[in-house]
């Protein structure tokens, strides 16, 4: 389909429908009657090239259009209950994973909410658990960390970089004051350049700025402005997001100031226009919203691939995957149920068993397999999907899917032989295409799904 046809042809999804992010999604997991022992979970699993990821959920502020599982401010000394709490869990864990197989992991990250909320002695305790507790070498594998401009404090910064973080990622949003205002993001420009500026100082060497396009007022204009205010820093990734209104968020009980497909079609300008301007200026297109600088340098060793390989999660907020069985605990996004959840896990003395989660049978392990390939922009090799499922071919598995995408304009009949990789327009419509991947057991679960 050429990029000038309308998005509502044919009865397309909508082009903005979900992100995905991760499949399943949290909420399709629910309560675990029997509560599964860890260690048997991970008896079987490989453990040489692993993930890790630490949740902190905590901000400072919560912007208008955020849904993640995260509060504002950390009264009482919650910072610290939360770090024991974080504690104890890892040390479970890793007893769980025992040691009669080579335990390794392989990349690592801080998120959150806000992870640059913690001091920077929390930070230098979150670093020590990563370490002591799990036994992930931080200075060997890459490590992202995520920030924003009122937290990316020097002393943090130090601690962060002295510790290993290969990557720091900022949420800037958008460089222009009415549009952070708009976004319910209160921020000042200056604010923003003097955190950009030290996280160049501290030495961490890959930057990455997250702009949002979609915002009430903003116009293609305004949105290079953003895109070039951030090419300023040089940044080694530009992650471009698309703005979502969800329920029980700022802007959600708000309401649209436009139709949807008004909005839709808003985006899908500016989505194009940003995509452009970054590939005309040495960028190359990792994934729809990705976007990494030719001549960056690799972030490290990183032998650990999400279609395959485990991950163990750490806090409240954080999943954690196993071949079968992916985990959590319980998922809000209303302040007061968050609430609720944090202090319970603060108060949570036995972390040896899965609380939340939804299993994974073979049908769903090719569809997530699929999806989380097919929506980079460097494809899925066909080999590499027979390979893990015993001589198996999407087309085969998933015949009606793909000729739908076909059909629409969205693989890329140009790719190599034995590759299969979406076209420009099938990237543009990542967030519609991706959600038709989910079986129907899923998306039912999905549709049962209280929000609180």
């Amino acid at each position: 389909m050429p990029e000038t046809t309308h998005p509502y042809r044919h009865a397309y999804p909508r082009p903005y429908t979900s992100y995905v992010y991760a499949y399943p999604h949290k909420t399709a997991y629910r309560p675990l009657p029997d509560r599964p022992a860890l260690a048997g979970l991970w008896a079987d699993e490989p453990k040489d090239a692993l993930s890790l990821y630490a949740h902190i959920p905590f901000c400072e502020v919560r912007c208008g259009f955020c849904n993640l599982f995260t509060r504002i401010g950390a009264p009482d000394e919650l910072t610290t209950r939360y770090l024991d709490a974080l504690d104890r869990q890892a040390t479970a864990v890793r007893d769980a994973l025992g040691d009669t197989a080579p335990v390794r992991f392989a990349t690592a990250a801080f998120g959150g909410g806000t992870p640059t909320f913690l001091t920077a002695a929390e930070l230098e305790r979150l670093c020590d658990i990563a370490e002591r507790r799990m036994g992930a070498d931080l200075r060997a594998v890459p490590l992202s960390v995520e920030t924003s401009p009122s937290t990316a404090t020097a002393d943090r910064l130090t601690v962060l970089a002295e510790r290993g973080a290969t990557r720091l990622s900022i949420g800037v949003q958008s460089f222009v004051e009415s549009e952070a205002r708009a976004a319910v993001r209160p921020q000042r420009r200056a604010e923003v350049e003097a955190a950009l500026g030290r996280i160049r100082d501290c030495g961490v060497p890959v930057l990455n700025i997250d702009l949002i396009y979609g915002i009430d007022g903003q116009t293609e204009a305004s949105w290079s402005h953003s895109l070039d205010a951030a090419l300023v820093w040089r940044p080694e990734e530009l992650y471009l997001y698309p703005l979502y209104v969800r329920p029980l968020t700022g802007l959600g009980r708000k309401g649209p100031a436009e139709s949807e497909r008004e909005w839709d079609e808003r985006r899908l300008r500016l989505y194009r226009h940003g995509r452009d301007h970054l590939l005309a200026r040495g960028y190359r297109q990792v994934s729809m919203r990705m976007f990494r600088r030719a001549d960056a340098p690799a972030l490290g060793p990183d032998d650990h691939a999400c279609q395959t390989d485990g991950m163990i999660g750490l806090g409240c907020g954080a999943r954690s995957y196993t071949s079968r069985l992916h985990y959590s605990f319980d998922y809000a996004v209303g302040m007061p149920e968050i609430r609720s959840i944090i202090d319970a896990y603060t108060d949570t003395r036995d972390f040896s068993r899965a609380e939340v989660g939804r299993r994974v049978d073979d049908g769903e392990a090719r569809r997530r397999h699929l999806l989380q390939s097919l929506l980079q922009a460097a494809g899925m090799p066909l080999a590499e999907y027979a390979d893990r499922f015993g001589g198996g071919s999407p087309f085969t598995d998933f015949p009606a899917e793909l000729a739908r995408f076909e059909e629409r304009g969205w693989l890329d009949t140009d790719a190599p032989a034995g590759l299969l990789r979406l076209s420009p327009e099938g990237l543009a419509h990542s967030d519609g295409l991706g959600p038709e991947l989910f079986s129907p057991a899923v998306r039912a679960a999905m549709a049962a799904y209280e929000a609180k």
